[in-house]
């Protein structure tokens, strides 16, 4: 077999990585070259790239101003691996960092560089908070995503991964989340929102709940594996409030929801929240391995060496996260992602009224998702179709053969994902929109002929 064939790299891939791979088993492609929002693989195809590194590659692939910093960083002969000493572009990429943070937390905000990736930020936030406040518990909510390291992937909803490790992380309490399309109180909308708040506020303050005080709750405003799932204004301000009675830390997972994707540097800003602990990852690092956690020094009770990690001091991420940081604190970038969100959304909300398959379409800037279902199969308790991932992985699988990589998520993987580069431009859009449309009608017809 020629060496310059996806077939050819996907089968050695086979042959030495390990069986936990999974983007290769839905994009069996070999890249070589990216630029913006494109990538082209050994074989010369070309793709519009709406999986974007999960989200990570805010400005696009191959950033010419990012790509710059880097490289003056490399010839500039800086230590590019300093651990957590600290180094002129460290001090800049913390000044620039902070300034994105809400100034109610910035002025009395610290930061933990982690170790690269987001699951990392995760484990050390729980760890900071079970050791500031003495508490060992930690209530999460279904369909959170939080990574896939031990405690993480306790404190994550999707059980295909975590039911498989024996003695995963204890004390995790669980509750509902809001889920208008598929309420998990039966009620729907404004109803359902009202019903979760009561319940998360009835537990906590019970004195009879059997629950006792945790040590965090950590959240998604908009849920990212879970199916791109945004939390309601009231929901987020209740759980603030009520988190602020108690005296329990908040903390907000924006590693993929924030950084610009929703149309504000972070998701819970939707809200008019400000939280304890701030995760972020992904886009922070200008497609560079970074995490960090940004966290109310009232929190700050960890010892030396108390979260360590030998790669926390990337200097490349730095020097790119900073580019990054001060490309969407530019005067309208924020406002743009919104208006080339709304641009796409409103192509797939047309496209929902001209098919049977496609049960909703939510999200908020440039992270929306298109929920399938089987329009000829059962129903739930609210008369609601049920969740289809089969026809989810038919439109993956024609969506990439026609040039557009998307990924799917959600219960059962039913649910299509944006999560497309911030600099998109509008003819990008529509020429993934048309993609996107033309196979969506292809196997709607296949359906309706079932």
């Amino acid at each position: 077999m020629t060496k310059q064939t996806n077939a050819y790299f996907i089968e050695r891939q086979q042959d030495y990585e390990s069986s936990a791979r999974s983007y290769p088993r839905k994009f069996p492609v070999a890249i070589v070259k990216a630029k913006g929002s494109w990538v082209e693989d050994v074989e010369g195809k070309r793709y519009i790239d709406f999986l974007n590194g999960a989200g990570t590659l805010a400005l696009g692939h191959n950033d010419d101003e990012v790509s710059q910093a880097m490289i003056e960083l490399i010839q500039s002969g800086a230590s590019l691996h300093t651990l957590d000493l600290v180094t002129p572009k460290k001090d800049e990429f913390v000044e620039n960092l902070f300034s994105i943070i809400p100034p109610e937390l910035a002025k009395n905000a610290k930061v933990q560089f982690c170790s690269p990736s987001g699951s990392d930020a995760t484990e050390a936030a729980i760890k900071l908070c079970k050791t500031a406040t003495g508490r060992s518990t930690v209530i999460a909510f279904s369909g959170g995503y939080h990574g896939m390291s031990h405690g993480a992937m306790a404190l994550t909803g999707n059980l295909n991964a975590k039911s498989k490790v024996p003695n995963i992380m204890p004390g995790v309490q669980f509750m509902p989340y809001p889920y208008s399309y598929r309420c998990p109180m039966g009620l729907g909308g404004e109803a359902g929102t009202k019903a979760c708040i009561n319940y998360f506020e009835r537990l906590l303050k019970d004195p009879e709940s059997g629950v006792i005080k945790p040590a965090a709750v950590i959240l998604e405003a908009i849920q990212g594996e879970g199916g791109v799932i945004p939390a309601p204004v009231e929901f987020l301000q209740a759980v603030r409030r009520v988190t602020k009675e108690l005296d329990i830390p908040l903390i907000c997972d924006e590693i993929q929801c924030g950084m610009g994707r929703s149309g504000k540097v972070f998701a819970f800003e939707h809200a008019g929240i400000v939280p304890d602990v701030i995760l972020i990852s992904k886009a922070i690092g200008g497609g560079q391995p970074m995490s960090v956690v940004v966290y109310d020094k009232k929190l700050d009770a960890w010892t030396a060496g108390a979260h360590a990690g030998t790669f926390r001091g990337n200097q490349l991420a730095m020097a790119a996260g900073s580019i990054v940081i001060n490309r969407i604190k530019q005067p309208g970038f924020l406002a743009d992602v919104t208006r080339k969100g709304d641009r796409l959304k409103a192509g797939l909300m047309k496209l929902k009224d001209e098919v049977s398959i496609i049960g909703d379409v939510r999200g908020t800037g440039l992270m929306l998702g298109i929920e399938f279902i089987d329009p000829n199969g059962p129903k739930d308790i609210m008369g609601t179709p049920m969740p289809d991932g089969d026809i989810t992985a038919r439109v993956q699988h024609l969506c990439l053969e026609n040039g557009l990589i998307m990924e799917k998520g959600g219960r059962f993987g039913s649910v299509m994902r944006c999560l497309c580069a911030l600099t998109i431009t509008d003819d990008e859009i529509d020429q993934a929109l048309a993609i996107f449309s033309k196979v969506v009608k292809e196997v709607d017809a296949d359906v309706k002929k079932q």
